[in-house]
């Protein structure tokens, strides 16, 4: 094993999973939103919004982050639709993991004891009021761990945006490998680093459990 070309393209491979954690980063954020926003749809009283909401997630859910992200950068262009390849991996990748986001959200809040609801309402809380003050600080409880296990999906999945041009870990070990053709040490630098990643993904996901857990 090479070990003194692990230690050179160390620090590139660091600044590409800066380009990693950037993409899961504004991903996340775009999923969380999206989930949300499905997930409402899908409780909704309204058929249409009910419907909506399924039609997203069975969609995103059924089909291939892979060929979703080919429809949006490749296809786009033919609708109108032109983003850069940084910008289609963060939209792709959102709009994928939202939908299964959306059902971590649904089931959390589906979790919530109906009874609580009705006596909520009884005293007088609006149904905003009762989602605010009674269902959500419950459900968030029950929504870490799922939306944990999403986020560390989202940031090995984040590896496909490789396949439009992303510079980012899996690009760049690409590159090296075409540069060395030595794949065994130039993949073991950038599982290293997924690790480091995944774990502290897990980590914040750990503290949140405790932090809620004694709310």
């Amino acid at each position: 094993m090479d070990f003194s070309l692990m230690w050179r393209v160390f620090p590139f491979f660091v600044e590409a999973a800066w380009v990693t954690i950037e993409i899961t980063a504004l991903a996340l954020i775009l999923g969380l939103v999206v989930a949300a926003l499905a997930a409402a749809a899908k409780m909704s009283r309204s058929a249409p919004l009910r419907a909506i909401g399924a039609v997203y997630v069975s969609v995103f859910r059924g089909t291939p982050c892979l060929i979703q992200l080919f429809v949006l950068y490749f296809g786009g262009p033919q609708i109108g639709i032109n983003l850069e390849p940084f910008a289609a991996g963060v939209v792709g990748l959102g709009l994928n993991i939202g939908a299964y986001m959306a059902e971590s959200i649904r089931g959390a809040l589906i979790a919530v004891d109906r009874g609580q609801t009705e006596a909520a309402r009884t005293i007088g809380f609006s149904r905003f009021q009762t989602l605010r003050k009674v269902v959500l600080p419950q459900a968030a409880r029950l929504m870490i761990r799922p939306l944990g296990v999403n986020t560390v999906a989202l940031l090995k999945g984040s590896a496909l945006v490789s396949t439009i041009s992303v510079v980012e870990l899996t690009y760049t070990a690409q590159r090296f490998i075409g540069s060395t053709y030595k794949p065994f040490e130039i993949f073991g630098v950038a599982a290293l680093l997924y690790m480091v990643m995944v774990y502290a993904v897990a980590r914040i996901v750990d503290l949140l459990d405790k932090r809620f857990a004694i709310v």
